[in-house]
């Protein structure tokens, strides 16, 4: 923002609540001081002096708006930033419409004029334009990239034992390859568990295959959905090259390496940025499609209830009347597997509660979706904020987290305790998976859990700040 005028300052609390990180010049050193003071990551500068431009870190810019009082200063930093990083983009501020023309022919891609209307009101619409403008390049680059592929092979990975978020996610990407003549194939490690999620692929007739035997050089390009690193929680051998990676969680992104990648923490659903590219790319949805992605998001926000964006409302909105709504009921209402009841039982019969906090071994496990299942159930008891339920598998010890405890981020908690490597989600959710290593050929599982417990429990309880102790 250069420039903090009332305009400006509008400007900067309008992105301010949409999370985004704001950096303001100006030449009154005042103001800064005021802007300080209000935690705005401020400086002082004279945005017509370059070696105050210059200092801009223009690799990690998205926009920038020049907007300050003086207009001739404006313009030698429209022209300097278009000489410096023609591909980023600027809203200026002019006085007059000629003004507004000279800045236009000098690259600006929107110019304010002044206006009668509340500041308030002049910066949401310029906000909603500048995002307007970055979803449809996004959605542009990311068919173009696919476009790429040609008459070669294009291999859609999604994470280990896919849900619905995952597996329509990667619907969408294969739609959005199918509009520009590319052959796409939906590929997964590990076991689709949940009767909702058999349901869901069964009813729809879902195209992916249960990799075995995966070769990335057999593949053109390969995109990860819904996760980041090849060999973290996917089929993809560690330091696979990956071409586009699309996720909603949150990620050490210098280990996030791809040609194209889109990483939104903030969005509730994977499905819901596949579906704001669908209508940039202006490709109809059609009811097959529409269905699965409106249950992609309905289930990673539970019903919206946990990590939702107005991004979030805003595409199943769109995806509504596209919709099944009877295809819908029927994946939402499946009959329960055994195993279900089991892992609950045994879930709510080994609870270990401090404070707030619930933490329960389940004991030896088939199929690891069961434990997100009982965290949930389990966060509904009366006292309790926070849910770690795990297990052991067969060669993993398997941790899922629920929190709906607004001083604590449950996904950071989990990260923090295993790794980033190991562990990932959103304040509300997580989940972990360790390695047993060593212990894998260990035939005693009574000890083998034993020892998963006193390191699962340890770790968690050093990260949140609790001493291990009677409950």
């Amino acid at each position: 923002m250069l420039g903090s005028g009332g305009i400006g300052l509008a400007l900067a609390n309008e992105l301010g609540t949409r999370n985004k990180n704001i950096i303001l010049i100006d030449n009154d050193s005042a103001k800064v001081e005021t802007l300080k003071e209000q935690n705005l990551n401020a400086f002082l500068g004279d945005i017509e002096n370059t070696e105050v431009l210059e200092k801009l870190d223009f690799k990690h810019l998205k926009s920038v708006f020049i907007v300050s009082s003086d207009i001739d200063a404006n313009k030698h930093a429209l022209a300097f930033i278009k000489r410096t990083a023609p591909d980023i983009q600027i809203v200026a501020r002019a006085h007059d419409y000629q003004q507004k023309e000279e800045m236009e022919a000098a690259g600006a891609d929107l110019v304010v004029l002044p206006s009668k209307l509340p500041q308030k009101a002049i910066a949401l619409a310029v906000v909603q334009y500048v995002e307007k403008i970055t979803s449809v390049k996004l959605a542009q680059d990311l068919k173009k990239m696919v476009s790429a592929v040609g008459d070669g092979k294009f291999a859609i990975i999604v994470h280990n034992n896919p849900d619905p978020d995952a597996i329509s996610s990667a619907m969408g990407l294969k739609e959005i390859a199918g509009s520009v003549g590319v052959k796409a194939e939906i590929l997964y490690k590990g076991q689709i568990g949940h009767h909702e999620n058999k349901a869901f692929v069964n009813i729809l007739d879902v195209e992916l295959d249960q990799s075995r035997d995966f070769k990335s050089t057999e593949y053109r390009k390969i995109a990860l959905i819904e996760c980041s690193v090849p060999g973290v929680n996917n089929l993809l051998p560690p330091d696979t090259p990956v071409s586009i990676i699309i996720d909603h969680h949150q990620a050490d992104i210098e280990e996030v390496k791809a040609e194209y990648v889109d990483i939104r923490p903030n969005i509730g659903a994977t499905a819901t940025i596949m579906t704001k590219y669908l209508q940039d790319l202006e490709i109809p949805i059609k009811t097959e499609l529409a269905t699965a992605l409106l249950y992609g998001i309905k289930v990673d926000t539970d019903d919206f209830r946990r990590n939702t964006d107005p991004a979030d409302f805003m595409a199943a909105a769109y995806l509504y009347p596209l919709a099944n709504q009877e295809i819908l009921t029927k994946f939402e209402t499946p009959s329960r597997s055994v195993e279900e009841i089991d892992v609950l039982g045994e879930a709510i019969k080994n609870r270990e509660i401090k404070g707030s906090y619930l933490i329960s071994n389940v004991g030896t496990i088939r199929n690891r979706d069961t434990l997100a299942q009982a965290a949930d159930y389990l966060l509904t008891l009366e006292g309790v904020t926070t849910t770690i339920v795990f297990g052991l598998g067969e060669d993993h010890i398997y941790i899922s987290g629920r929190s709906r405890d607004v001083r604590i981020n449950i996904g950071k908690v989990m990260q923090d305790a295993f790794g980033a490597d190991k562990a990932g989600g959103h304040a509300m959710l997580a989940g972990a998976q360790i390695p047993l290593g060593v212990f894998g050929g260990t035939r005693d599982k009574q000890t083998l859990m034993k020892l998963a417990e006193e390191v699962v429990v340890k770790q968690i309880l050093s990260v949140i700040g609790i001493q291990k102790g009677p409950s």
